[in-house]
Formats: structure tokens, C-alpha cells, sequence
């Protein structure tokens, strides 16, 4: 199974319509998924007593995560770096084996022209340290507010083709790390 995390609570979101988008993408290829939004997280998570025991309600995202054969992070780029709620989503979950060893493929949106380069970037960093299996094709959306249109549809071509291909090649990527078929 492929999760699909997007990297905001804020509801109604862009990215949230771009995690949609990379959804179907692996759909289309027949592997299962399932989408996490953070915007779905529970409130409860965010009082100081669940770094030393996290809240009943999220338990949904944690075991998602330890199920899934890799994880897509799809983020925007918040104030030239990753929302503070991605990384504290991270921080929550549990050490070192949420994500040892296993693979995670990045997509950055952003109203800038970078795309959410930064961070990307900075996720690859945590990542790494963390000791997940990086998939190197990273797809950037600079300007987002002009590839999608009010129905959250892409304007062009080009950007699907670009998600449907890293969607192949990673799902190629984590067949040969676990040797299990996802299809």
C-alpha cells in the first residue's frame, strides 16, 4: 500500500487537491492506497502531554504509516520552508521505525517560482536522517495558483504526466526494495 500524506491542515487546501491528483495516479496503476490529510489530524495531538502519549484518535495515522510500502509526501512550501505541522506530524510518530527502510517519494507545490524546492529539500534532510529509502524524481509545482483551475483540475498536461511518471517509477522503486508486488 502507498500512502499518500498531504502536508497541510489547512482544509480546502491546494495541496490537498494535488494529493487527490497523485491518488488517482496510483489508482490508475491498480496499487492500493490510502490518503492521509492532515487537516484530519485531531486536535488533541497538539497538547504538550502527547509527546509522551499520543491521543487514542491517532492511532488512524500512525498505523498507516507503519502499514504503507512507501510513502508519497506531498507539501507546499510555507514561508520558504515545510509547515510546521508536517514536521511536527513527523516528530509524532514513532522512532526510528516509522520510517527505517522505508521508501518515500516527494511533490512540492508552491505560489512561487521554486516549486517548493526548499522544502523538498529540507524533507529529503529529515528523511535521511530518519533513514528512509529516498526516491530521487521530485515533482515541483511552481505557481500553483495557475496550474489548477476553481474545480482543483490542472490546466495543462504537463504537470499529470509528470505525477503518472514518478507514480510508475516509484512503485517500480518499492517493488525492488521489498520484493513484494504491489499490483
Amino acid at each position: 500500500m502507498i500512502v499518500i500524506l498531504s502536508g497541510t491542515n489547512r482544509h480546502g487546501s491546494n495541496t490537498h487537491k494535488v494529493a487527490t491528483r497523485v491518488e488517482a495516479s496510483y489508482k490508475a496503476l491498480g496499487v492500493k492506497t490510502q490518503l492521509l490529510d492532515l487537516a484530519d489530524m485531531p486536535p488533541e495531538i497538539f497538547a504538550p502531554t502527547s509527546y509522551a502519549e499520543k491521543p487514542a484518535a491517532f492511532k488512524k495515522f500512525t498505523d498507516a504509516i507503519l502499514a504503507a510500502d512507501g510513502v508519497v509526501i506531498v507539501t507546499p512550501e510555507y514561508n520558504g520552508g515545510v509547515p510546521g505541522v508536517l514536521k511536527y506530524f513527523i516528530d509524532m510518530l514513532p522512532f526510528p521505525e516509522s520510517f527505517e527502510q522505508r521508501p518515500v517519494c516527494f511533490v512540492g507545490l508552491a505560489a512561487g517560482i521554486w516549486g517548493a524546492l526548499r522544502p523538498v529539500e529540507q524533507l529529503q534532510a529529515i528523511f535521511g536522517y530518519r533513514n528512509a529509502l529516498i526516491f530521487p524524481e521530485r515533482v515541483f509545482m511552481p505557481g500553483i495558483g495557475k496550474l489548477l483551475d476553481a474545480a482543483g483540475q490542472f490546466t495543462s498536461d504537463d504537470i499529470p504526466k509528470r505525477l503518472d511518471k514518478q507514480a510508475a517509477g516509484f512503485v517500480d522503486f518499492v517493488e525492488k526494495l521489498r520484493v513484494k508486488k504491489l499490483r
